[in-house]
């Protein structure tokens, strides 16, 4: 048995009627930051040391902005100051003296809108109505009434009623409230099966998965049209923090977003049906970073285009939260000479890729997608005999994957054929 915590974002649907309550909760969570900020420097300066939850909680508890919350968001307040304490503290201790404490919520005369926690107290959830509703301190509801009912749409995907809900929070994005339902749920799900998928990730292609036999690729079309034509609309603005830059910003946002996900429901998918119990993805962290020379590494004009909008570390997380409900392992392995390696003979030649999107090994005159040739290299990571053993298997298939699009119509991955099938 396991226990998974996962973090759904919601927005909130009768924003209008809500929002001035909740900016009085926003604001009132601040002011108390500060106060409890205050105080740990105080306690600071006096005994060098930083004082805990627990003293911040017993100190402040009788104090006026204290009650501005319900009491429960009061304390997971203090607690977020103790923790961004802490980990000053820590990195002051490690002889990092760039570190600085944490700062006061406050920019001139006014208080930004901070994120404020509601745990199994402080809130009380409608699934048949898809609502909640958040409780206000004991200041705050001699104003106004008792509780703040938060109307809110989730992703198609998401069924709360699956989940137990541990925390909900108010968070202030882009000029409005959203939701977070923090929600836990105890899972044991058995592996479809015992096969091996690799997932390489790139660009054009935005995964390309190798199953050892037959091949998928997912061709990132969609999502690099969307940030091309939202850039260039974008640019149309004359303020970028305008109201017109903000609302494409947050479609362009939550169209990726769902790009993401359908993408990793797709191979999730496709892995049950093929009996995978373990998915190994190459591991792209270091993309981003600086090169031997210690210079930003250059993809060219357009690859920097397209990296700056590429979220394959975010794509990772939503792929191994969605296997592990299936109980499917996955696996990051490093893509050192994963693009150079032939997958078939493991022979290496940094030239063998001869252009975008072919690989021909000069050793055993293989032809490969080059895609799916990295994808089945970082396959055989875990199942090292298929590296000596390869030869001997026919390998036509890596030259002739299978294309699943991205159907805007369905929002959903689809067989090329069945997409071509469909246009008049």
């Amino acid at each position: 048995m396991s226990r998974t915590v996962r973090t759904f974002e919601a927005t909130i649907t009768n924003q209008q009627q809500v929002r001035d309550d909740l900016d009085q909760l926003g604001w009132a969570a601040s002011k108390l930051w500060n106060i409890g900020r205050y105080y740990a420097q105080e306690q600071w300066d006096e005994t060098g040391e930083i004082p805990d939850d627990g003293e911040l909680k017993a100190e402040l508890k009788s104090h006026e902005r204290y009650t501005d919350l319900h009491s429960q968001s009061s304390q997971r307040v203090l607690e977020e100051l103790a923790e961004a304490f802490n980990g000053w503290f820590g990195k002051r201790r490690n002889g990092d003296d760039r570190a600085r404490p944490p700062g006061y919520r406050k920019n001139g005369d006014a208080h930004p809108r901070s994120t404020v926690s509601f745990k199994a107290a402080g809130f009380k959830h409608d699934a048949q109505f898809t609502r909640v509703r958040l409780s206000k301190g004991r200041n705050l509801k001699e104003h106004r009434s008792d509780f703040i009912l938060c109307e809110y749409q989730t992703r198609p995907d998401v069924d709360l009623i699956e989940w137990d809900i541990q925390q909900v929070r108010a968070v202030y994005k882009r000029d409005e409230w959203r939701l977070q339902f923090v929600c836990r749920i105890t899972i044991d799900p058995e592996p479809p099966g015992d096969e091996v998928a690799g997932v390489d990730l790139g660009i054009c292609n935005f995964a390309a998965v190798s199953f050892g036999g037959e091949s998928v690729l997912y061709p990132g079309g969609a999502l690099k049209e969307d940030e091309y034509y939202f850039t260039k609309k974008k640019a149309k603005c004359n303020d970028s923090s305008s109201r017109e830059a903000t609302r494409l910003d947050r479609k362009r946002t939550g169209r990726r977003t769902h790009f993401l996900h359908a993408l990793s429901n797709a191979i999730v998918e496709e892995c049950v049906e093929r009996g995978v119990g373990t998915l190994v993805v190459g591991d792209l962290g270091g993309i981003r970073e600086d090169d031997e020379n210690g210079e930003p590494r250059n993809w060219g004009d357009q690859g920097n285009l397209d990296l700056h909008g590429w979220a394959f570390d975010r794509f990772t997380t939503l792929l191994d939260y969605k296997a592990e409900a299936e109980g499917i392992d996955v696996e990051l392995v490093s893509e050192r000479d994963t693009s150079k390696s032939c997958s078939a003979c493991s022979h290496t030649d940094k030239n063998q890729r001869v252009e975008r999107g072919l690989y021909v090994c000069e050793e055993c005159d293989t032809v490969a997608n080059a895609d799916v040739n990295g994808a089945e290299n970082i396959r055989q990571k875990v199942l090292p005999s298929l590296a000596t053993d390869g030869g001997d298997r026919d390998n036509g298939w890596l030259a002739q994957p299978a294309v699943h699009l991205f159907d805007r119509s369905e929002g959903c991955f689809t067989p090329q054929e069945q997409i071509v099938n469909r246009e008049p």
